[in-house]
């Protein structure tokens, strides 16, 4: 392979002819020998890219930087931001933990591109990193594209996900079937009240995410090296965090005080518990719906599943549920890559932690995760057919339905009944009418499972 000199303050380096990173990305690649191909998150990429075009004009703009050069760094930043050069990244996550690396990576090719566009040297560190540290940019980065890809991706495909169940949700509210606590029969619901539940329980990760917004939209640019904003020139974070909210579409603005998020990583570890309670949603999902559709003959078989593919390589016929399996595995590795980032965070040592791309990489994963888990989710609900008859019948065999007696003739006297109807292979309500002086008429009424499922029994 082609290749050119290169020189650092530590000396010559050899890199490939054709790219456009130089010698501090080159000894960052030399030696990384631990998982080399898993490299920085391309969300991050974008976001310090983003931050490198919103520094160079603020610096441009309380004079630390010419004009010409600061549009030139702007420039390429927002081509990168824009996908273009993704080639250009092959810093692995595990790299030094401050992420120097990915900021001089970022730093090399931003001088490289800027330098042709503005026909003069542009040097990485003095120029496109000027005001910078990677101690403030790196965990900025983080931050801000947990934010942008919440906003982008995760945001609409849970409201997604919540518009199919609220729209199959009324289609199936005259679907009654057997409730279940302990995994044992219980009170009736309907099909539609279980999937309101699961709504219910989406919005509430919503609420939690949008709470966290603020938080995750303070940035800790302009701390510098150990928070204390040293060589970073007044007037350069206001003008860096007004440029950079105007090219992401919403407000970001200065921790106080930044170390805060140089140091630690609360932020990040409140943000992946957010993302974990939207895993757990999306496992409670998967394994009710499993539950349901199981079958079809030995099962439950309360609902049918779209029927996506063969399920076996040896029984014909065969169909299983494709997608709650495959959400389970992304949910449960969310759940781990939670685990992760919450270790990670201890690292956090005097005045910057020490772990910083592993977060990146954990928390942006599990973001793409759980959107595209969404969707499948989405897609799931919205092939989803009722066994309505089959439902019904084992709903009219369920002894708990006694339950609906106990205001008129007691608990006990109701316990009875319920037992005996299990013991004889009876409905409760025949064994209510020869048991109890109740009419025929009156115990239909207390015990139809429809008024029951919908609460309207006791109003």
């Amino acid at each position: 392979m082609a290749s050119r000199i290169e020189v650092d303050s530590m000396g010559e380096v050899e890199v490939p002819e054709d790219a456009l990173y130089g010698a501090q990305t080159q000894r960052a690649l030399n030696h990384a020998r631990i998982a080399p191909q898993r490299t920085m998150p391309p969300p991050f990429v974008y976001a310090l890219a983003l931050l490198k075009a919103a520094a160079a004009i603020a610096n441009a703009r309380v004079g630390a930087l010419d004009v010409h050069l600061a549009e030139a760094i702007a420039s390429a930043a927002g081509a990168v931001a824009a996908g273009r050069h993704d080639g250009a990244f092959p810093v692995p996550v595990f790299q030094t933990g401050s992420g120097t690396s990915s900021n001089m990576n970022m730093n090399e090719v931003l001088a490289r591109l800027a330098s042709t566009a503005a026909g003069q040297p542009v040097h990485p560190n003095d120029h496109v990193n000027c005001s910078q540290s990677s101690n403030d940019v790196v965990p900025s980065a983080i931050a801000l594209a947990a934010a942008c890809e919440l906003r982008n991706i995760l945001g609409p495909a849970i409201s997604a996900l919540e518009d199919a169940l609220r729209g199959r949700a009324g289609e199936l509210e005259s679907v009654v079937k057997t409730g279940r606590t302990h995994l044992m029969d219980a009170m009736p619901v309907t099909l539609g009240f279980e999937l309101r539940t699961w709504l219910a329980q989406l919005q509430d990760c919503r609420a939690r995410l949008s709470d966290l917004q603020p938080r995750l939209c303070a940035l800790p640019l302009g701390g510098s090296a150990v928070g204390t904003g040293v060589n970073v020139p007044r007037g350069y974070v206001d003008a860096a965090l007004k440029d950079l909210s105007q090219r992401v579409g919403f407000a970001v603005f200065a921790a106080e005080p930044p170390s805060t998020r140089m140091a630690a990583q609360e932020t990040a570890v409140e943000c992946s518990a957010c993302l974990r309670s939207v895993a757990l949603v999306l496992i409670k999902m998967s394994n009710d719906l499993r539950w349901m559709n199981s079958g079809p003959l030995a099962g439950l078989a309360e609902v049918q599943l779209e029927a996506l593919q063969p399920g076996s390589s040896i029984m014909p016929g065969k169909v299983n549920p494709v997608l709650p399996e495959a959400i389970l595995m992304a949910a449960t590795e969310v759940l781990g890559t939670d685990a992760t980032i919450v270790l990670a965070a201890q690292s956090g040592n005097f005045q910057l932690n020490v772990m910083l791309p592993l977060i990146a990489d954990k928390l942006l994963g599990a973001i793409e995760l759980l959107a595209g888990s969404c969707e499948s989710m989405a897609a799931c609900i919205q092939g989803l057919l009722p066994r309505a008859e089959h439902a019904g019948a084992a709903l009219a065999r369920n002894p708990v339905l006694a339950t609906a007696l106990n205001p008129v003739i007691g608990y006990e006297a109701a316990a009875a009944i319920a037992k005996r109807a299990y013991r004889e292979g009876r409905s409760v309500l025949e064994v209510a009418e020869e048991d109890t002086q109740l009419p025929r008429e009156t115990l239909a009424r207390l015990l139809d499972p429809g008024p029951l499922a919908r609460g309207e029994h006791s109003k």
